[in-house]
């Protein structure tokens, strides 16, 4: 998806129910809290899920994200000026994050997802309207308050919202979903929009003004006696995340990963397919594949039955060294199309897997700080990997995809540290 990574967001009911109260059961299950729910629960919970998908396919037909480099380009926008607002944007991601959840734990998931979804849809008018790096990064400011706000709190409701056994399928039909959405929007894309820049940038933010109206039918699923985050609260968790040195290589690797597809495969993979030789129709249907195989996500539950947690982040952080290495030494475009292809798989299967493990480690009731911390910590290795990208992209294009290699190969070693560290607990 064109609008990271973070990214996408959801939910439903209003009135009297989405004042009401959720209660659920809690048991301990060899050690483990586990939560039962009434049949009555889980009709709505089941709703609150529905509607959730339902979001996040909107949000995911973002029209302009074939030609998400090349419409900032004709607006004068140049590839540094872009990972430049990029950085900024991450930044402003970073001292948000926390006020964010702290508030979120608060007001409640529900509030903060109608605040959040009415603002995507302002920020995609801002950037139709966009002209030159002032406009754009006047949108991306608008966006990093929206990210700052969802972070943790969509998947809060997710898990919240489904037995804990079932959280990854459900992660997985969540992402595959708005890929799902921006598959449908590139097909527009290429049968309809082609160079008319503007309409696909006006198309964006309808499906997006349409989701914004869905976010008012939520259920809340955070328990009244659990909205009670403070200053207090948010020290102690900031301390023991920081403390906590497995949890820190754990995020620091998935951030590398994460933050190696997120400029590759949204912003570089244009200037490799032009650098290849290719045409610019013929890129609009090589996104529109890659963002079929980012419908991958859905199988990644099924993939992790058959070569365990660990395994399968394992063969992720191989594969995205191996795609970025192909385009490093590439001028082909069919082995291009390749290197691009294989890094979006990968990502696609690793994502649901990631916020399950991420929300596994989280032992407090405001689960939205406890990954706003996670996210703060995730953005602000990304802030510094961006403008790396950019800089090295403008010197020589191979070089940034080597940077990604390097950035995958720490990764991998930091899990297999996490891994090892935590003695197999969240992967067994």
């Amino acid at each position: 998806m064109e609008d990271l990574n973070v990214f996408q967001y959801l939910f439903f009911v209003h009135g009297s129910l989405g004042r009401q109260r959720l209660l659920f059961s809690i048991a301990k299950v060899n050690g483990e809290r586990k939560r039962f729910f009434n049949k009555g629960e889980l009709r709505m919970l089941k709703k609150n899920i529905y509607i959730m998908y339902v979001i996040c396919f909107l949000q995911g037909m973002v029209f302009y994200g074939p030609i998400a480099t090349l419409y900032r380009q004709a607006e004068g926008v140049s590839i540094l000026q872009i990972t430049i607002i990029e950085s900024i944007s991450l930044a402003l991601c970073i001292l948000l994050e926390l006020p964010w959840g702290i508030l979120a734990d608060k007001i409640g998931y529900k509030k903060t997802m109608i605040i959040c979804c009415m603002l995507y849809f302002v920020s995609k008018i801002v950037f139709w309207k966009a002209t030159g790096f002032g406009g754009f990064l006047a949108e991306r400011c608008m966006l990093s308050v929206v990210i700052a706000g969802l972070s943790g709190v969509d998947t809060s409701i997710l898990y919240l919202s489904c037995e804990k056994e079932d959280s990854q399928r459900v992660f997985g039909i969540y992402d595959g979903l708005g890929m799902a959405g921006l598959l449908f929007a590139s097909f527009v894309y290429s049968a309809v929009i082609g160079e008319r820049y503007k309409m696909a940038g006006f198309l964006t933010m309808i499906s997006y003004g349409i989701a914004a109206i869905l976010s008012l039918f939520l259920v809340e699923v955070k328990k009244e006696e659990e909205s009670r985050a403070n200053i207090k609260e948010f020290v102690f968790l900031l301390k023991s995340t920081l403390s906590n040195k497995y949890l820190f290589m754990f995020l620091i690797g998935i951030a590398v990963f994460n933050e190696s597809h997120q400029t590759i495969t949204v912003f570089l993979n244009q200037l490799q397919y032009v650098r290849s030789g290719m045409a610019a129709s013929v890129i609009g249907y090589v996104y529109t594949a890659a963002t079929i195989l980012g419908l991958c996500s859905v199988f990644s539950a099924r993939f992790t039955k058959v070569f365990g947690k660990a395994g399968l982040m394992r063969i992720c952080y191989v594969s995205g060294i191996l795609a970025c290495i192909l385009l490093a030494i590439t001028c082909s475009p069919w082995i291009s199309v390749g290197g691009i292809f294989l890094l979006r798989i990968v990502f696609s299967l690793a994502q649901p897997l990631q916020n399950e493990l991420q929300n596994r480690q989280v032992q407090t009731s405001n689960r939205a700080t406890a990954l706003s911390i996670n996210a703060v910590i995730i953005d602000g290795v990304a802030v510094g990997t961006n403008v790396v990208f950019g800089s090295l992209a403008k010197v020589h294009l191979p070089m940034a995809f080597v940077f990604g290699a390097i950035l995958c190969l720490t990764g991998l070693m930091l899990f297999e540290i996490w891994n090892k560290g935590t003695k197999k607990e969240y992967t067994m």
